[in-house]
């Protein structure tokens, strides 16, 4: 059973389909590190490191015991330069969150980051965050309780990392579809904690034109089995609990620091493989929130670089050229050097 699915109780319907679609000899793929796993201060609940597994020689995997989610969670690491257990130095750090139906290896996965970052003295952190966890501790009908994926990434995962990884306090913070809606929600819930956010292809306007929006969210948590009023409960009734998570609702929050966006419109681009049928529901969705919400902030006098650019999928070849694209803001932002 994967670690990363939300764990506040079994799905009342089996997953289906998901909607989203060097290194020294002898590293990749090793076994399971020996090091001692290490205990995260208080502050962090007791959130602990149970094992360390590199898979190569700059790529740590951490497995994490998580009181905030009731299980272990998997965080990928990607190793600045010169780092070695219990660094003294610190870097900054960039945070890539991942997509609905996916997990912590789909960055290295799907994009060239490895190599992408690899001259840049930057901790690059891609933490679990549920199958379908909208990087959110969930409501649960408000009896609260796990999964609270936000308290794992913010509180648990960022004490553990500035304690044992050399993590610095300077954060910037990227993701795409749902981890898109994470990293702008992340920023504007918690202002001064990241020095830039960047969206690719993201949910940011989780209510926008009422029941177009809820119901893209709702949807996808009743696909995979879930509850969809456990999330955030009922949009009418809970319409404050949407409005404290929704990237839309949180604009004067994110004024302060350099926004990226970007989204295609779902016809078929340059960049999708031959014969890639049109998205007739999702990225034009998605093109129709990123359009108002870069609206938004620039009504409200923020800094926002915003790559609408027409044709494009909902798919890994336009996430990673928006990465290339955004990664000198996100640099510059935390004052990561090259070497």
């Amino acid at each position: 059973m994967s670690t990363e699915s939300p764990q506040h109780h079994r799905p009342f319907r089996t997953s289906r389909r998901t909607f989203l679609f060097g290194a020294a000899a002898g590293l990749a793929s090793v076994a399971l590190s020996t090091a001692t796993a290490r205990t995260a201060s208080a502050t962090a609940g007791g959130a602990k490191v149970v094992a360390e597994t590199y898979v190569a020689a700059n790529m740590l995997d951490l497995t994490i015991d998580s009181p905030a989610l009731g299980t272990t969670a998997m965080v990928r690491l990607l190793l600045p330069y010169g780092w070695k257990p219990r660094p003294s130095q610190t870097w900054p750090v960039l945070y890539l969150l991942h997509g609905s139906g996916d997990d912590y290896t789909a960055w290295t996965r799907s994009t060239d980051v490895r190599a992408l970052t690899d001259n840049t003295e930057m901790l690059v952190v891609m933490p679990s965050g549920g199958r379908d966890g909208f990087y959110s501790d969930w409501l649960n009908h408000g009896a609260g309780g796990p999964p609270r994926w936000e308290t794992f990434h913010l509180v648990e995962l960022r004490q553990i990392l500035e304690t044992y990884y050399g993590a610095g306090g300077e954060r910037a913070i990227a993701g795409l579809s749902m981890g898109g809606f994470g990293a702008m929600s992340y920023a504007g819930r918690h202002p001064g904690m990241f020095a830039a956010a960047a969206a690719y292809s993201g949910l940011v306007h989780t209510t926008y034109e009422d029941t177009r929006g809820t119901s893209l969210i709702e949807g996808v948590l009743v696909k995979d089995g879930y509850d969809p009023m456990a999330l955030w409960g009922d949009a009418q009734l809970n319409a404050d609990v949407w409005a404290a998570h929704n990237p839309y609702d949180l604009a004067h929050n994110l004024l302060g620091i350099p926004l990226y966006v970007s989204c295609g419109n779902g016809t078929p681009g340059p960049l999708d493989p031959p014969g890639t049928p049109p998205d007739l529901l999702i990225e034009p969705l998605l093109a129709e929130e990123n359009a108002a919400f870069v609206s938004r902030i620039r009504a409200l006098g923020g800094t926002i670089t915003a790559d609408l650019y027409g044709p494009g999928t909902h798919n890994w070849p336009w996430w990673q050229r928006e990465l290339h694209r955004s990664i000198p803001m996100l640099r510059q932002a935390v004052g990561a050097v090259s070497r």
